[in-house]
């Protein structure tokens, strides 16, 4: 990129709400089904029907906005946007404009305040197919709950863009307001982007990015549109405002249409709608019932339990994950070996089965017995991973396990003698290594007596007896 230019990055984010209807009519809003199954004269804009305000919309809106740090507006009111698009049946969507829910909020990332200008509801559009011979449209989607959260022009590259995008998601997850799940269009970004001279007060011309199904395009295509900009303006070139589709096999940006400003949609107040009026008292409820947030999870997990941040960053990826890690820690109160156990063993079953935490089969109770065992040293560490493994394939408990197998670590000085006798005898060629100086080679003696006895003997204890023969 050319130092020359200053990258002024704003974002629009459209957030599907996580409700069972859509946001004016009963018709579900899951993701999925046949095409054109989901409707009704309501959501696919049959004339003479009127809308019906979701109430639950709203309180995910206002859950969402106060966990932005945002103020809520008491009132607000919705309008008519015009375009005539094939995937919009009423030829207009409803959404909020001059008065939206809320308004003056910020997210925080890297100690860097990103603002919020606006948070405003709206319903969703339907769905295009083109195949090369002919389009097809699913209306499906039409009149799904949106919030589209507006920030200022405050990000100045792809990789803090990104960096917003994935704490937005996290808190949006954590408020259980949306699965925010990209490749079903719960979350989608719409960057705005321009570039100006070192200096410069004034902004360039802007051109907005559609088309963004993941963090990954989103970042290639910031930085193909800021090379882009960059060489044009080297150049002596103009800037085109406009509207450009990313095209993800090629990683390149092309023009969808020309940029519209807020006069072409020919915005008015929606007159099927009355004014939003919010209740105060309402708005507190929701207020007092947010769960902690990840920032705020954060400052706990480093503070009390002193873990350390990449440790925490894993920890926190989802609430659920968080979640567990909580209820395990009542149980077992050495919050490092769980954390430490969380992020390696459970970790890696999760990603080798590709399932969430929810759908883990070990509850924090049992993962909470079996690290016991190990903080009681009645196993060694070996053994409480060959036990875990047990425990994922078998859905036994770690004490059934131990029972079965007689895993407890043996105070039986005869096993601890006669094992290292026989290995001593075994490896006698490693002993001569060892008095002739190579010392490493005990770690060779030590495994070799804890295969032999099974684990059944610590590390520490076998090193100690060795060196006392040897």
């Amino acid at each position: 990129m050319n130092s020359k230019y200053e990258v002024i990055i704003g974002l629009e984010v459209h957030v599907q709400l996580k409700t069972r209807t859509k946001l004016f009519c009963a018709c579900p809003a899951e993701f999925g089904g046949q095409p054109n199954t989901n409707i009704c004269p309501i959501c696919s804009g049959l004339p003479g029907v009127l809308p019906t305000m979701n109430q639950h919309a709203v309180d995910l809106a206002i859950k969402a906005g106060l966990a932005l740090n945002c103020q809520i507006s008491e009132k607000s009111s919705f309008a008519r946007k015009h375009y005539f698009y094939p995937d919009l049946p009423k030829g207009y969507q409803i959404t909020q404009y001059k008065e939206p829910l809320a308004i003056n909020g910020f997210v925080e990332i890297d100690g860097l305040k990103i603002s919020i200008r606006r948070i405003h509801l709206e319903e969703d559009s339907g769905k295009s197919i083109h195949s090369p011979t002919e389009s097809l449209i699913d209306f499906n989607r039409c009149g799904v709950p949106l919030i589209e959260i507006v920030t200022e022009p405050e990000i100045r590259s792809p990789d803090q863009a990104v960096k917003y995008l994935q704490t937005l998601r996290q808190i949006m997850r954590y408020l259980d307001v949306s699965d925010c799940e990209m490749e079903k269009a719960h979350f989608r970004c719409e960057p705005n982007i321009s570039l100006r001279p070192i200096g410069q007060k004034q902004f360039g011309v802007r051109t907005e990015l559609k088309n963004l199904n993941s963090l990954n395009s989103v970042h290639q295509a910031l930085e193909f549109e800021i090379n882009r900009q960059s060489k044009i303006l080297d150049t002596g070139g103009v800037i085109v405002q406009e509207t450009l589709f990313w095209d993800e096999q090629n990683r390149v940006a092309g023009t969808m249409r020309g940029k519209e400003e807020s006069e072409d949609y020919r915005y008015f107040p929606e007159p099927d709608l009355p004014v939003l009026v919010l209740n105060r008292e309402n708005i507190d409820n929701i207020k007092n019932t947010l769960p902690l947030l990840p920032w705020q999870r954060k400052k706990i997990l480093k503070e009390k339990y002193n873990l350390s941040e990449n440790i925490v960053n894993i920890i926190l990826e989802t609430k659920e994950f968080a979640d567990y890690f909580v209820e395990t820690i009542k149980l077992c109160d050495d919050a490092k070996l769980v954390a430490n156990w969380l992020v390696t063993e459970v970790k890696a079953v999760l990603n080798d089965k590709s399932i969430s935490i929810n759908e883990f089969n070990i509850i924090p109770k049992e993962l909470a017995n079996l690290l016991n065992l190990l903080r009681a040293q009645k196993i060694t560490g070996t053994v409480a991973k060959e036990i875990f493994t047990d425990m994922v394939l078998t859905n036994k408990t770690a004490t059934e396990i131990v029972n079965e197998k007689g895993l407890f670590l043996s105070n039986d000085d005869s096993l601890l003698i006669k094992s290292i006798d026989e290995v001593l005898t075994e490896n006698a060629d490693i002993v001569a290594k060892y008095k002739s100086g190579k010392t490493s080679v005990i770690s060779f003696l030590i495994g070799a007596v804890l295969q032999k006895t099974h684990g059944k003997l610590t590390p520490q204890k076998i090193k100690d007896k060795i060196l006392e023969k040897l």
